[in-house]
């Protein structure tokens, strides 16, 4: 028995067709004990589920917008860095995909095993190129291989960008990417078979005038063992409770014990003319507000945090604190 349930108007139309001669009960039911078969291509299996294609998505829109704000503070231009799109392709497809030459930033990513390719329309880098080296930005050079002064600037973008993605991952996997080759002919850059299932990450991005793309190639086999953690629903969970772990919380505390403020004992103040102070000289005596006996204020940043009494210990000057200050704005200075 089908464990399908019609609605009602399902019923009447089927009704309909049994009146009018259009459906045969004995058709039907061989069509129904006829195997439905459902085209599957061994060359190119699916290797992601749309869930995680749609968290691949959104943490790479985060990296996007980490390395725009980057790219409009270091270029000092009008920059646009967006996903394109995010889909699965064999590692083959992806290199014949790519212009020769082109830039091609292989990577490492530990503690991940295997490479991650970062690739730049050559556009997009001499693009960058001549913003760096004072032009507009301008796209007049024809693609070629970079000179070594040009690749050590497309390098450090590449080491920017890692870092980016390195922040856009975290909440997933804390893995380390490191530079381990650029190359500018994509046949060079065979880092899984031809064959292997890959996960290619189209980012657009326009530089004033100038457009062009930037490939992120992910392998399977180098997410296959965090395949668990690419959905929505971890990644959202781990955004929400990122601020509740321990190791977070002890980080924290040691950079504010590192921290340091400005620490001053208010002896006294007092109130004197403009002509007054002009005439001042070597000797004169100004009388604070305060007694000898009075606490004194102890100012912690900008604000009357203790009251103390001045003192000494040993050689050196000090104070003792009598007293804190918690009514908050009324202890405040300023």
């Amino acid at each position: 028995m089908a464990d399908d349930v019609l609605s009602q108007s399902e019923i009447d139309k089927l009704l309909a067709q049994f009146a009018s001669g259009e459906a045969d009960a004995e058709t039907m039911q061989k069509e129904e004990n006829t195997k439905k078969v459902k085209t599957y291509d061994f060359k190119r299996p699916d290797k992601f589920s749309k869930d995680q294609i749609r968290t691949l998505n959104m943490l790479h829109d985060n990296f996007a917008r980490l390395f725009n704000t980057y790219l409009s503070t270091y270029l000092r231009a009008l920059v646009s860095v967006e996903v394109a799109s995010v889909e699965q392709l064999t590692y083959q497809e992806f290199v014949q995909s790519l212009s020769n030459p082109s830039v091609i930033g292989i990577l490492t990513v530990p503690p991940l095993k295997g490479n991650v390719i970062m690739e730049m329309n050559t556009g997009i880098a001499f693009s960058i190129i001549d913003r760096v080296f004072g032009g507009q930005g301008d796209n007049t050079i024809k693609p070629r291989v970079l000179t070594e002064i040009e690749e050590a600037v497309i390098r450090r973008i590449f080491d920017k960008a890692m870092g980016h993605l390195r922040e856009a991952w975290f909440n997933v996997v804390q893995f380390n990417p490191k530079m381990e080759a650029i190359e500018s002919n994509p046949q060079f850059a065979q880092i899984v078979p031809p064959s292997d299932m890959v996960v290619i990450i189209t980012i657009q991005t326009k530089i004033g005038s100038v457009e062009g793309f930037m490939n992120i190639c992910i392998p399977y086999l180098v997410l296959e063992p965090i395949m668990s953690k690419l959905t929505t629903t971890f990644w959202v969970a781990a955004n929400i409770s990122k601020e509740e772990h321990p190791e977070h919380e002890d980080m924290i505390r040691q950079k504010l014990r590192k921290t340091k403020v400005p620490v001053v004992i208010q002896m006294g103040q007092f109130d004197i003319s403009v002509r007054e102070f002009l005439s001042l000289s070597y000797g004169d005596v100004l009388q604070l507000d305060t007694r000898v006996d009075d606490e004194l204020k102890c100012i912690v940043g900008n604000n009357t945090k203790f009251y103390c009494r001045p003192g000494t210990s040993g050689k050196k000057a000090a104070v003792q604190i009598t007293r804190l200050i918690t009514e908050g704005d009324e202890g405040t200075n300023g």
